[in-house]
């Protein structure tokens, strides 16, 4: 299992020497976001949101001018750079960490201009053939999200021989792609893109088989934040899946399940109850290590048994 802080990426020295799961927070700079639209569409309330959410633990921040829910329509370029930008620079100015949740290169490229030191993008590089030259050129972290198209046709291309397998092989494809277009490898933060082109079966044997993901050699994010898989999850017999806000204490469970198989970074909406996770994890993953190294058992004998004497 790839531990979440063995790959030296282009981050702060305080956060690459973290040993644990990272906690990213999002913050929507959107009217129409599946989980808080609307709520953080001004600058000033999208920045003070940043600051509540680095208060309550988050190690980076998200910041999207663009939903990416199903069924969005798509803003254009000169409308995301108006959302974003003011957000991102005055939270890196403050000090945090801050990735830009973007799809087109030259959104990208501003936004790290204005401070921002990663790049999400749920297209993996696929909607804008420009944005591999500018992660390259920059050499900021990127997150490379397996993706089918975008939110007004994703629905239709949920289509799986074996949703593992394939998802491994679309990703290792965009990784190969993206490293001979000149981006480093170890830029990387691959994501399975849960909720994107999923009906809601095919996310748990993704979340479950995580490994498969990290034997790529890459880092792993997991956004499953709120998703509409667990609405469905946590709905009763014949009532609606529950909406967004009422799925926190399943999206903690689920960075706790993360955490404990090393994930690199988990994407939330809701920040303390899964910086809270990470560190239960961090410190049992801990005991857990030190436990098992007391324990071994000098010269191979199993602690407690009997030897054999010598045979006659």
């Amino acid at each position: 299992m790839l531990h979440p802080t063995s790959a030296r990426l282009p981050l702060p020295a305080s956060l690459t020497a973290l040993d644990r799961t990272l906690v990213l927070g999002v913050v929507n700079v959107t009217p129409d976001s599946f989980s808080d639209g609307g709520e953080w569409f001004e600058p000033e309330a999208a920045i003070a949101h940043g600051h509540e959410l680095l208060a309550a633990g988050a190690d980076l921040l998200d910041v999207g001018g663009e939903s990416t829910r199903p069924g969005a329509e798509r803003v254009d370029e000169a409308e995301e750079l108006r959302r974003v930008l003011p957000v991102i620079e005055a939270l890196s100015t403050a000090g945090a960490t801050v990735s830009v949740d973007t799809t087109r290169a030259r959104v990208a490229a501003r936004a790290l201009e204005a401070g921002a030191r990663v790049v999400n993008d749920v297209s993996g590089g696929l909607a804008d053939p420009d944005m591999a030259h500018v992660v390259a050129d920059s050499g900021a972290v990127y997150v490379a999200m397996h993706w089918r198209g975008h939110a007004d046709v994703m629905d239709a291309n949920a289509r799986y021989d074996d949703v593992v397998r394939d998802v491994r092989d679309e990703l290792a494809a965009r990784l190969d792609a993206l490293v001979g277009a000149g981006v480093d490898p170890h830029q990387v933060v691959l994501d399975p893109g849960l909720g994107f082109a999923k009906p809601g079966v095919d996310n748990w044997p993704l979340l479950a088989h995580l490994d498969v993901l990290q034997a790529l050699g890459r880092p792993v994010l997991v956004g499953a934040s709120r998703k509409r898989f667990l609405g469905h999850l946590l709905a009763r017999p014949g009532v609606d899946p529950v909406p967004p806000a009422e799925r926190d204490a399943a999206t903690a469970a689920i960075t706790t399940l993360c955490a404990a198989q090393g994930a690199w970074a988990v994407r939330v909406h809701d920040v303390r109850p899964s910086a809270d996770a990470v560190r239960v994890v961090s410190r049992w993953l801990d005991v857990r290590a030190s436990r098992a190294a007391f324990s071994r058992p000098q010269g191979g004998a199993l602690p407690g048994a009997q030897q054999e004497g010598p045979r006659s």
